[in-house]
Parts: C-alpha cells; sequence; structure tokens
C-alpha cells in the first residue's frame, strides 16, 4: 500500500485573532487552538495506523502536532523548515534552533532545520515569492515521501503545516475564496498519497484520497486539472496581497 499523509493545519494561534497579531513573533497557540487540537486528537480516526510525526518549525505547528498526535513511541517530530508558512509576517518567521531545542527538548528533531530559516527576505530559499513557493513546495514534498519511504510503504504520518502553504504543498486550490487566502481550517486534516507510488515521480505530486474528500465534499466531483490551473491564477491575481508574495508574472 502506498503512505498516506495526514495533512494538518495548525490550531489557531494568536496571529489568527486580528490583523494587528500578525506583529507577533512565532506566536503561541490560543485557548481556543488548545481545545481544537484536543478535539483532533477525540476524533482522528487513524491514530493507531501512525508511524511518524511531522511539523514546520514554527512553534504553533508543533504544538498541534504534540497535542493532537503525541505519544511516546511517535516522538520526536520531526521538525521541518520547508514546510512553514509563505509570509515573510513575524507571526510567520520561525525561531531559533537552540530555542526550539531549549522549548520542546526530545519531543522534537530539529536537525533538519537549516541555519538561516528564519530569514525571508530577498534572496532568501524562503523568500515568499510566487517563483519560490512551488520549489519549496515540491522540495518538502520530496522530503515527506523519503521520510515515508524509511517508515514503510503503508506509513501513516501526521503532517502540520499551515494554511496558505498546504495550497502550494497539495497543489490544489479549491475552495478558496476572494476573501480569505485558504480553505483549509485551523486543525483541520485532509489525507492525500503521492501519485507515483514508485518513488521515481520528480515533483511527488500528491492526490486527495477519495475517503478524504467525499467526508469533505460528499458527491462533487474533484476539480479537472485545467480547473486547478484556473484556481491557481486567481489566487495569483487576487490573493496576492494575502500571501505576502511578490508577483512577479
Amino acid at each position: 500500500m502506498a503512505p498516506t499523509l495526514h495533512l494538518v493545519r495548525h490550531a489557531q494561534g494568536y496571529h489568527n485573532l486580528s490583523k494587528e497579531n500578525e506583529k507577533l513573533p512565532d506566536p503561541d497557540l490560543t485557548p481556543l487552538g488548545i481545545q481544537q487540537c484536543a478535539h483532533l486528537r477525540a476524533h482522528f480516526p487513524h491514530h493507531a495506523q501512525l508511524k511518524g510525526l511531522v511539523a514546520s518549525g514554527m512553534r504553533r505547528t508543533l504544538y498541534t502536532c504534540i497535542n493532537a498526535f503525541g505519544v511516546d513511541e511517535l516522538y520526536p517530530v520531526t521538525a521541518l523548515d520547508s514546510l512553514q508558512e509563505c509570509s515573510d509576517a513575524p507571526s510567520d518567521t520561525g525561531s531559533s534552533t537552540e530555542k526550539l531545542a531549549a522549548e520542546f527538548g526530545e519531543r522534537v528533531d530539529v536537525s533538519r532545520i537549516r541555519e538561516g530559516w528564519d530569514f525571508k527576505g530577498e534572496g532568501s530559499y524562503f523568500e515568499p515569492s510566487l517563483e519560490k513557493l512551488p520549489v519549496r513546495a515540491r522540495d518538502a514534498r520530496l522530503t515527506l515521501r523519503e521520510i515515508a519511504a524509511g517508515l514503510g510503504d503503508d506509513a501513516h504520518i501526521a503532517v502540520v503545516s499551515h494554511g496558505a502553504f498546504l495550497h502550494f504543498l497539495t497543489e490544489d486550490w479549491h475552495g478558496i475564496t476572494e476573501i480569505y487566502p485558504t480553505s483549509w481550517k485551523n486543525c483541520e486534516y485532509r489525507s492525500f498519497q503521492f501519485i507515483d507510488p514508485t518513488g521515481r515521480d520528480p515533483n511527488a505530486e500528491m492526490r486527495e484520497t477519495d475517503e478524504s474528500w467525499r467526508r469533505r465534499h460528499g458527491s462533487l466531483e474533484v476539480p479537472t486539472a485545467d480547473e486547478q490551473r484556473e484556481l491557481r491564477q486567481m489566487m495569483e491575481r487576487e490573493l496576492a496581497p494575502f500571501f505576502k508574495v511578490k508577483n512577479h508574472i
């Protein structure tokens, strides 16, 4: 069987409460966010199948992963810098590896977080441009495929990331509106598998499982490739200010 990635948007953080709060550096989860994690832990149906935990290196994703999925046999959570959010706002900029290691201890493995991951300015690999975000998303998929391969063909992995970046990661743009830059709710999970089970696809493209899509949309047809391209073009045209991307196209 192919590995299954259960992709999750982090629980509510303080930056989600107001535009002004986006100035908060690497913010905490709110009390409601903690409750959302508890709800996900109680209702997630695949705990017994989980073989690994992965999250972006942001504190809110790490705490979401720990609170919703963490058990001794699955630690440490693998922190990936490539899964961080799109924008360069303080709330979307990570803490130093030293701070993360001191705060999370043995529950989190920060060895894959590169030096300079908390700089998202011009010239950075993490710069929020429409040229670099798809590249980072592809690299994240390749890393996730590598991690999954090391856990076995039928591995289930919980992966916690961010609302905007999850659209780049999955290349699924369905549900975005002209009002809000993501269709993912806080602490929502969707399940994906790699399209090429051989592991040779250079883009490591993923597709949402039928069960996951039907759970969310019932009998609604899955968007075609052409429809997805149109949805992405709408995002690039209308929502660049939300993503804080530099639109060079």
